[in-house]
């Protein structure tokens, strides 16, 4: 039997409530396989393993690795926003360095769709310079974007499933309120993140299927306009007395040509090529709050907003079961695939049945889903553009559990995992990622 080779897993993009059971999953499945030898964690993901930190994983002791299912965010191994690009020849070669020095046979990124096309790029090369790594993807992202539109490559991904559930109560705790405090404060702006796609703010339904609430939900997948949004509003207004308005901070980007000629904003873009906006209102929340009272309501009182921030990834508390669960297989998937030699794909999540909900463990190519945006159907929004239908309830409830998660507390606070810093010897000169210089 040949010796096993090692594997390396690393974190890359925004965390989720559940990335870590995903870590976790490989990491205790790695540990039972004779085929892979010690599991090495790129501390800070790509950038980590350019600069040869390599964190120890398979040194930790059990019941550490066993905390990391209910810690979530990135904080065991840490992630990044460093993207590889196909001019960056040097950190390629550095990475294909780090691969022979360290026995590596088994290369594991967790992350969104930016990520899956850094693990296939680094597999693809790693293979065409003659060294025998494994690359596989672990699929990771709150905003369900990884994949097709057609559901036949992934369902739905780690993360979303918890971010959903956090909307679900979210909005309706906002309800309690807003139905409270109406005569002073009648429309309550809230912004979901999502960039592009609408998976997030459209959760929002889950908190009222029978459309019981006064509730309005933008999507960036439909056009709209301030103009439009002031409209809809004061209809509401005048048929309820109180609206609750959920929009995508993807809105910003779909209508920025309207924000910046009205110089509401301006833009620049990130290191992934995704646009960021700045200006004295800094959120869609707060441009339509502010536009909503400037142009005047249909009832008396005033707009207010609330936006919240990497919350809604990282609180455990209001973590989906389901998510966790399939967060931790779909980490077992991951392993078994690098184990068997399956090189070039992402573990993925299916539905076996959509009439009675059960997920199935299988496999896609990562040229199939890197860097490709999945689309939110456009069926499932409605004709007023102000709503999501039944199917997408359908869909989307079953990922969000019925049960709340145990989370360990000691002194009345959450016990997570600490990972002890159990780094692999350094043999390679120091290095400087091409990007960092």
């Amino acid at each position: 039997m040949a010796s096993p080779k090692n594997m390396i897993v690393a974190q890359s993009g925004g965390p989720s409530p559940v990335i870590n059971n995903t870590l976790r999953g490989i990491i205790e499945t790695a540990r039972q396989m004779s085929e892979i030898g010690t599991v090495y964690g790129g501390w800070h993901g790509i950038e980590g393993v350019l600069k040869e930190e390599l964190i120890d994983l398979t040194a930790q002791s059990p019941e550490e690795i066993a905390l990391l299912r209910t810690s979530p965010a990135a904080g065991s191994i840490g992630t990044c926003r460093y993207k590889l690009k196909s001019n960056q020849t040097e950190d390629f070669d550095r990475v294909i360095e780090i691969l022979k020095a360290h026995n590596v046979g088994y290369f594991c990124y967790i992350g969104g769709n930016d990520s899956m096309d850094t693990a296939n790029k680094i597999a693809t090369l790693a293979r065409e310079r003659g060294v025998d790594v494994c690359g596989i993807g672990g699929p990771k992202t709150i905003d369900n974007d990884v994949g097709d539109s057609e559901f036949k490559l992934v369902d739905h991904t780690p993360g979303y499933g918890s971010t959903a559930r956090y909307w679900t109560h979210y909005v309706q705790l906002a309800n309690e309120e807003n139905e409270g405090s109406c005569p002073a404060d009648p429309v309550l702006v809230l912004q979901a993140m999502g960039r592009k796609i609408g998976y997030i703010p459209a959760a929002a339904r889950l908190a009222d299927p029978k459309r019981e609430m006064p509730l309005q939900i933008y999507l960036a997948e439909r056009k709209t306009t301030l103009e439009q949004i002031h409209h809809n509003v004061n209809e509401m207004l005048k048929q309820r007395g109180r609206c609750i308005v959920v929009l995508s901070e993807g809105l910003l980007d779909v209508m920025s040509e309207e924000l910046i000629a009205q110089k509401l904003v301006t833009v620049r873009y990130d290191s992934f090529g995704h646009p960021q906006f700045s200006s004295s209102s800094t959120t869609i929340a707060q441009v339509v709050t502010n536009y909503l009272n400037d142009k005047g309501l249909a009832v008396k009182g005033s707009a207010r907003c609330n936006v919240p921030g990497t919350h809604q990834r990282h609180d455990m508390v209001s973590a989906s079961t389901v998510d966790l669960e399939e967060a931790y297989y779909v980490g077992q998937k991951a392993a078994l695939l690098a184990a068997a030699g399956e090189h070039g794909y992402m573990a993925t999540i299916l539905r076996a049945d959509w009439n009675n909900y059960q997920p199935r463990y299988d496999k896609a190519p990562l040229a199939e889903v890197a860097e490709k945006d999945r689309k939110f159907p456009a069926n499932w929004i409605t004709d007023c553009g102000t709503d999501v239908t039944d199917d997408f309830i359908k869909y989307a409830r079953p990922l969000i559990g019925d049960d709340w998660v145990s989370v360990p507390l000691i002194d009345g606070r959450i016990r997570t995992a600490k990972l002890m810093k159990i780094f692999a010897n350094q043999k390679l000169p120091k290095y400087v990622p091409q990007a960092d210089r």
